[in-house]
């Protein structure tokens, strides 16, 4: 396998992928949802999301030397047969974190608003602080909240300030699941979330999920949303996603189609992580920078007074609501799962709060709320 003559082929929906590969082969896209091993027989890399099932089946008669997947999660990897096989393997652990931060914080806010609470004066939790949890319990302490409860039970084996489920159940305002899914072994993670958990929520909590879909059980929370509507719900990740349970979506707050880590910032920079541990598989040098393969934002600047609405600044960026009503578009179709998977190909661009510079006759004081959610400085 020599640089510069591969035969590439990508998912579809992995962006810049010619931009950044081209100097490696040849690229094809393809369908990753339906990607069969006969598209592979002649194939050096395979880049993937998370969508395909990568394992013996569909790698035994092909010569794939490279897998790299455009996502944090793994899941969807079989790396115990890659290892055996000699092929190597890659990811893009925290490329759309902040993404998904970002995405917790806008639908929260947006939950809180309505009732004119205040997040600075909940107890959050954060179950599962891996690259998204961390950098989520970062950013809500740098915006001031004070009472944050972490939990990760395999990392509580050998590090200190973490509690246990129950403790985040029973206690916590709001809880964000962002737990890897984990079917076997000390610490499942699959439906962690589950009847008996539901029902140890506090009056008024708000759930969020932009984890793994299997963490809750979907039959236990839509007989709970039943009987307990004073619970508010954020499901971006479905338990049989790209089916969605209509009547469950019907319960829920908000509701979105896998799409929280969808920054145009994430997407590229998971393409550009690939593209760095293939140049290093291949020995080849990589000096280009991220930000070579970033399109300046539409919404560059913003000038602002000490008038300016906080939500009204996150929604110039991202509304949440704008997803969830893509979502239930689609809930009554007889080719729902088809169209689930549409909404994520053809998802609109979103720029993470980075990429929006916060000036004008506004007050340092004022201003340090925007720069604490993630925005710049002008």
């Amino acid at each position: 396998m020599k640089p510069f003559e591969l035969k590439i082929v990508a998912d579809e929906n992995i962006p810049a992928v010619e931009q950044m590969f081209a100097r490696f082969g040849s690229v094809t896209r393809v369908d990753g949802r339906s990607l069969s091993p006969e598209q592979l027989v002649d194939v050096d890399v395979l880049l993937v999301r998370s969508v395909t099932q990568v394992n013996q089946q569909l790698l035994a008669n092909s010569p794939v030397k490279f897998v790299g997947s455009a996502t944090i999660g793994t899941d969807h990897v079989d790396k115990n047969y890659l290892n055996s096989s000699n092929i190597q393997f890659a990811s893009a652990p925290g490329c759309n974190a902040d993404a998904v931060v970002e995405y917790d914080l806008s639908c929260i806010m947006q939950l809180l608003q309505q009732t004119n609470e205040s997040l600075a004066d909940k107890v959050v939790a954060i179950v599962g602080v891996g690259n998204v949890g961390s950098r989520l319990a970062r950013r809500l302490q740098e915006i001031g909240v004070k009472q944050l409860i972490l939990n990760d039970p395999p990392r509580a084996e050998h590090e200190s300030g973490f509690s246990d489920l129950r403790c985040v159940l029973e206690t916590a305002d709001i809880i964000a699941l962002h737990t890897p899914l984990i079917k076997e072994g000390p610490w499942p993670s699959e439906h962690l979330v589950a009847s008996a958990e539901l029902a140890m929520l506090k009056p008024g909590a708000i759930l969020l999920n932009a984890g793994r879909g299997p963490a809750i059980k979907g039959d236990d929370l839509l007989a709970f949303l039943r009987k307990r509507q004073d619970v508010r719900t954020v499901l971006d990740v479905w338990e049989h996603e790209p089916a969605v349970d209509s009547e469950l979506a019907a319960m829920v707050d908000i509701a979105t189609p896998h799409i929280a880590g969808y920054s145009l910032e994430g997407k590229i920079r998971g393409t550009f992580m690939l593209k760095q541990a293939l140049a290093d598989f291949l020995q080849v040098s990589c000096d280009e920078s991220l930000q070579q393969f970033l399109p300046d934002p539409a919404i560059s600047s913003v000038q602002l007074t000490d008038q300016a609405d906080v939500m009204a600044v996150i929604n110039l960026l991202y509304d949440p609501y704008r997803d969830d009503r893509a979502l239930r578009a689609t809930l009554q179709s007889p080719d729902q799962r088809r169209e689930f998977d549409m909404l994520r190909k053809n998802y609109p661009i979103r720029r993470e709060f980075c990429s929006l510079a916060i000036g004008g006759s506004i007050s340092d004081s004022h201003k340090s709320k925007f720069l604490q959610l993630g925005f710049s400085a002008q």
